[in-house]
């Protein structure tokens, strides 16, 4: 029994994510425009040296005062470092984390040494000082979009031997369209929020693609159990189409609903350094999800029923 015609609306669901995707393209167009890169960059793949400090809160007074970015502007201002990415860390404010360019030690020591005069005493055994060169950075950058583009050619092979050629298309057209929902999303986070990526973002999108690719694979199995006959006409395929996405529409909300839950937790508790891992996740498993149902089915659908028109019409 049919209960919801997901092939009825197909137009209006093609038009949501034209319009999502067009969005996260002009975003990083955007970006790319205002800050030289479509997703703004964290030191793991331009360079650059990340410190962070924690002020020693067992001096009295030395903790009386939260931190803000102001303060810490100024003084990296003072030491020609301007451009430098501030973040507050720690329920009370007390942490600060600053990504800049690459420092040798004795710049460090002195940027070390401002902060300490301006801001307050830090407690040695919280300093955390990571620098990675700009080799590095680029290789780092490199080997992700690497294992991005062989994730893409060994579903393309896994899916052309399991099913069709043209189911393998029309799932990589999914993840495409959900990679590029994340990543427009990131680009507009880095405009209007600095929020950088780094390295957990390709996990995040790797991750992403076998997720998605998971929910497409149990609908298209629907779809070939069901479309057993090569020759129907249109009113049977779409009626396939309606009917394994139906049988498994329960399957893919359950499935959603239970891996974004904590998801949302590690977003909401997990602390800064998963924060912006956790969103990635949930927004890609969210496009994900539609793209499954409402992109994946029936752009299989559609192109099932105008490559049998002739076909049927010989006949």
């Amino acid at each position: 029994m049919i209960h919801f015609s997901v092939v009825k609306w197909e137009k209006l669901w093609w038009t949501i994510s034209a319009v999502l995707c067009l969005i996260s393209i002009i975003a990083m167009v955007i970006s790319y425009n205002v800050i030289g890169a479509p997703l703004r960059p964290s030191i793991d793949f331009v360079g650059g040296t990340r410190l962070q400090l924690e002020k020693d809160c067992s001096i009295a007074d030395n903790c009386s005062q939260p931190i803000t970015v102001n303060d810490v502007r100024v003084v990296l201002e003072k030491q020609n470092l301007a451009n430098s990415s501030i973040q507050i860390i720690g329920e009370e404010k007390q942490g600060i984390s600053i990504r800049t360019q690459t420092l040798d030690v004795e710049t460090r020591t002195i940027l070390q040494e401002a902060l300490t005069a301006e801001i307050g005493t830090f407690d040695p055994e919280t300093v955390q000082i990571d620098t990675v060169g700009p080799s590095i950075g680029q290789e780092l950058f490199t080997s992700g979009i690497l294992a991005l583009l062989v994730s893409f050619f060994g579903i393309i092979v896994y899916l052309s031997i399991r099913f069709k050629t043209d189911y393998a298309v029309f799932a990589i057209v999914a993840l495409v369209h959900d990679a590029l929902i994340a990543t427009g999303a990131f680009a507009i986070l880095g405009l209007v929020a600095n929020v950088e990526v780094d390295t957990l973002f390709l996990v995040a999108l790797l991750t992403i693609i076998g997720f998605s690719v998971n929910d497409t694979v149990v609908i298209y199995d629907r779809i070939r159990e069901i479309s057993k006959d090569e020759n129907m006409d249109n009113a049977t395929m779409n009626e396939t189409v309606d009917i394994a996405v139906n049988q498994t529409l329960t399957r893919s909300i359950n499935t959603s609903l239970t891996t974004l839950l904590p998801l949302v937790a590690i977003y909401l508790f997990g602390g800064e350094t998963l924060k912006y891992f956790a969103l990635a996740l949930i927004i890609g498993f969210l496009a994900g999800a539609y793209s499954s149902i409402f992109v994946a089915s029936t752009l299989l659908g559609w192109w099932r029923k105008i490559s049998r028109k002739p076909q049927l019409s010989q006949s």
